[in-house]
């Protein structure tokens, strides 16, 4: 599979962006995210204001939406499958023969932590995607060496 051209903007952030392959065409999403969406439950919701707080600033915009929700939705279901399990054990007994099974929540859990990966890749919150990028310095933290010379 071919490997996806990145954005601008991760080019620009890495170094390696070149005027001349610049995509003037390509979207530049406006907007922060804030606000979970309402139908959310409290444990997405809170997976959701984590996700908020720790993400570098500007890197989540309003068109992120849907990916952030999946990631959120999923971290919620991801941990009350946890819970069970812990509660329950890797093992079980089948309600009908009492022969031990594998915890239904575990094939829960895995299905939900594929999920959470996928979405936390796109949105650069895995280590190595993060690694792959390197945040700009802010302005105001910027020292100008000619500042100090007096006209």
């Amino acid at each position: 599979m071919a490997k996806r051209p990145l954005p601008d903007q991760i080019k620009s952030l890495k170094g390696t962006l070149r005027k001349v392959r610049v995509n003037t065409q390509q979207p530049r999403p406006t907007g922060d995210l804030i606000d979970a969406p309402d139908y959310m439950s409290p444990g997405a919701r809170a997976a959701w204001q984590y996700a908020i707080a720790a993400a570098p600033p500007e890197l989540l915009k309003r068109l992120d939406m849907s990916v952030l929700e999946v990631w959120a939705c999923a971290a919620d279901i991801y941990r009350q499958a946890q819970t069970k399990i812990q509660a329950e054990g890797l093992l079980t007994l089948a309600p009908k023969t009492g022969v031990p099974m594998v915890n239904p929540y575990l094939s829960i859990a895995n299905k939900q932590a594929l999920i959470m990966t996928k979405a936390a890749v796109e949105m650069g919150f895995a280590p190595a995607s993060r690694s792959k990028v390197s945040a700009a310095t802010p302005a105001e933290d910027v020292v100008d060496a000619w500042s100090e010379i007096v006209t």
